[in-house]
């Protein structure tokens, strides 16, 4: 999986730079069928970064633009009238009759990007949970599964609020992980600036090209599930979730789901490093992505410019670390 991890890096970084670490993330949400949250200012690439992981990884690519006046039936598909050859009519001759078919929609690809999840209403955000939970959707009380691999990358902008409307705690949790996709530091602005544009338009993304297959995605998620994490290790994440519950600028702490992504997040983090088993760091490096979206934080402490990310730090620092 390291060696998988340095050829995706390769392909995404002909496109974009200065993302190396998000590109990690992004695969060990991919290694166990975890959703991302990718949050960030417009024009710092989070959806050229989507489109690129998705040709690097030779997967489905779908991008919906998420809207006010988006339905749910636009995203999940819907019933239609579809014409279909029909017996011979009364008089002998040949005729058609109409029957209801099932058109899928966007949704039904292996990386479905959502861009701008939060301007859309919550009927249509919420017609995604079971997708990102079941990995299916049911329309017209029939269950229609989606292709495997399936995996949601939305996209947010955490500075216009107007005309948005805040992702349910529930859909949140849904979500592996949050990642912050900044600007990026000087050297790699000037890297970027270097690649070959037509106009404004990144040249090189058609070079991307699939460096593995979705069966080899399959394996690799083997590898993760095969991952060991000793009785320790297992206790420091369950300690680490509790703790965000217990303190007292926090109105609601990370849910038993988090713990469960946390642990499943921290064994793909140790096989990016080619270890076949968990360790404390790998954890630590995890808590923040996996568990800062999912961390309610008191007014009066909100007030007090104390975030999410404040209060995993805290809990990171005030658990022990297993020996």
């Amino acid at each position: 999986m390291r060696e998988l991890r340095d050829r995706v890096a390769q392909e995404v970084s002909k496109v974009v730079v200065g993302q190396g670490e998000v590109t990690d993330l992004l695969l060990a949400a991919m290694a166990v069928s975890g959703h991302v949250l990718l949050e960030g200012v417009p024009g710092v690439a989070k959806t050229l970064l989507a489109n690129t992981f998705a040709r690097a990884l030779g997967l489905g690519f779908r991008r919906v633009q998420f809207t006010p006046d988006m339905l749910p039936s636009d995203l999940t598909g819907t019933m239609t009238l579809r014409m279909a050859a029909g017996g011979g009519s009364a008089g002998g001759a040949s005729g058609t009759a109409a029957e209801l078919a099932f058109r899928p929609g966007p949704v039904f690809t292996n990386v479905l990007l959502a861009d701008e999840i939060n301007r859309t209403p919550p009927k249509t955000q919420a017609a995604l949970l079971e997708a990102m939970q079941e990995q299916q959707v049911t329309v017209d009380g029939v269950g229609h599964p989606l292709p495997d691999p399936f995996a949601v990358l939305a996209t947010q902008n955490p500075i216009e609020y107007e005309g948005t409307y805040p992702l349910p705690e529930a859909q949140l949790d849904r979500f592996l992980l949050k990642l912050d996709v900044g600007y990026p530091d000087e050297r790699d602005e000037v890297a970027m600036l270097r690649l070959a544009h037509r106009g404004v338009a990144p040249a090189t993304l058609d070079d991307v090209r699939a460096v593995t297959t979705a069966e080899e995605i399959g394996e690799m998620r083997s590898l993760v599930d095969a991952t060991t994490a000793s009785d320790g290790v297992v206790a420091y994440v369950a300690a680490l979730v509790r703790r965000t519950r217990e303190l007292p600028s926090v109105s609601l702490g990370a849910s038993p789901r988090a713990a469960v992504h946390l642990l499943a997040a921290s064994k793909a983090s140790a096989r990016l490093a080619g270890r076949d088993f968990v360790t404390p760091d790998d954890v630590a490096w995890m808590a923040r992505p996996v568990l800062h979206h999912r961390i309610l934080i008191r007014p009066e402490a909100e007030l007090e410019r104390y975030t999410a990310d404040d209060a995993v730090a805290a809990a990171v620092t005030a658990v022990p670390v297993p020996r």
